[in-house]
């Protein structure tokens, strides 16, 4: 097992884990082949299906890699505020012939099955998202031989991870494409989040001897040039990786992304009850302004409604999760797209152009 996160990949580049198809075997395979860090998306998974996957990742590279879990969510949301939003979603079900999902499934995303999955056969590195393990659970990983790093939107953040044992940070800016990574679901803090660089700087100076990974809307060398300046040791890509041949994103969502019918993005909680940046689309302007802050019940309950959309061909309706710099995504195979993220990020260091 690697003993540090500069042990893992030659290249300072990580494929961001995108829940919900996206990060699939191949494309993490790929990406690790080519010298960067792939990662497999535990979240919405069972246990057996994350240890499957990571199964088929290890039958085609034998490069470290990385599997995000999501912290389960045990709070309970108003029954009234679930009731108005199915109410807001009415017509949705009616004109999609498709009935609203029932909001208290799953609730905590079978958390512990996973970690004792990835604790009997571990991996290389394991990160999380929604909030940080207790020092019990990290210290049990690091005992294993696995790196662990935590998501982390504020400084504050950071400091708890860094307290509870985290090998990492993986510090999301507010230009990070799907769910904003906030230990807590507060609407009051909404409105708080953070650039990129900005929150790099505030990071590394609370937590200056903690590693850190870098994600929120990077596409290009000269930008993992930048944060790299700014003291992270890596930087995260989703979007940039979301559109590629070996990705397991729907197809219409690689061609929303890479069209020209969507223009700009925003974070909603239309589609799960909690923030996350996506193209603003018709579901994403009709139905954000009434959603509650409640996750995952409201993943669940939409989840019925965005499935119809995406069989019936209708991105209008999906969740089409995208960074801020989605316009610059380019449609080439994961291995070619690491290869020119590295000559670009070459010519940044060295002051030279392409």
């Amino acid at each position: 097992m690697p003993s540090a996160l500069s042990d893992l990949s030659p290249h300072p580049i990580v494929q961001a884990p995108m829940a919900g198809g996206a990060s699939c075997p191949a494309l993490a395979a790929a990406v690790c082949s080519a010298g960067a860090l792939g990662f497999l998306a535990a979240g919405y998974k069972t246990p057996e299906a994350m240890y499957e996957e990571i199964r088929q990742l290890r039958a085609l590279t034998d490069r470290p890699f990385g599997v995000n879990v999501f912290m389960p969510h045990r709070g309970t949301p108003e029954d009234g505020a679930l009731l108005s939003y199915a109410e807001q979603l009415a017509g949705e079900a009616t004109w999609l012939e498709a009935p609203l999902g029932d909001p208290h499934t799953g609730g905590e995303d079978a958390y512990d099955g996973k970690i004792a999955v990835l604790l009997d056969d571990p991996v290389p590195l394991v990160s999380f998202t929604f909030g940080c393990p207790d020092r019990a659970v990290l210290e049990a990983f690091a005992h294993a031989g696995t790196l662990t790093a935590v998501t982390v939107t504020s400084a504050s953040e950071a400091q708890a991870a860094q307290s509870a044992g985290a090998d990492a940070v993986v510090v999301q800016g507010l230009e990070a494409g799907g769910h904003q990574a906030a230990f807590r679901n507060d609407p009051r803090q909404d409105s708080a989040g953070r650039g990129l660089l900005t929150l790099l700087t505030e990071v590394r100076e609370a937590v200056p001897e903690l590693p850190m990974i870098a994600a929120g809307g990077l596409m290009r060398g000269a930008q993992i040039a930048a944060v790299l300046a700014a003291g992270a040791q890596a930087a995260a890509l989703g979007t940039a990786f979301l559109v590629c041949p070996e990705s397991g994103a729907h197809a219409l969502h690689k061609q929303a992304i890479t069209g020209s019918l969507y223009t700009r993005t925003e974070l909603t909680r239309a589609f799960s009850g909690r923030p996350a940046r996506g193209l603003v689309n018709r579901f994403l302007r009709e139905h954000g302004p009434y959603a509650p802050a409640a996750y995952p019940q409201i993943h669940h309950m939409t989840a019925p409604l965005r499935a119809a959309a995406a069989q019936t061909g209708d991105p209008q309706g999906m969740a089409l999760w995208a960074g801020q710099g989605f316009g610059l995504a380019r449609e080439l195979p994961a291995a070619e797209l690491v290869e020119l993220l590295g000559e670009e990020l070459t010519a940044a260091l060295s002051g030279s152009k392409l």
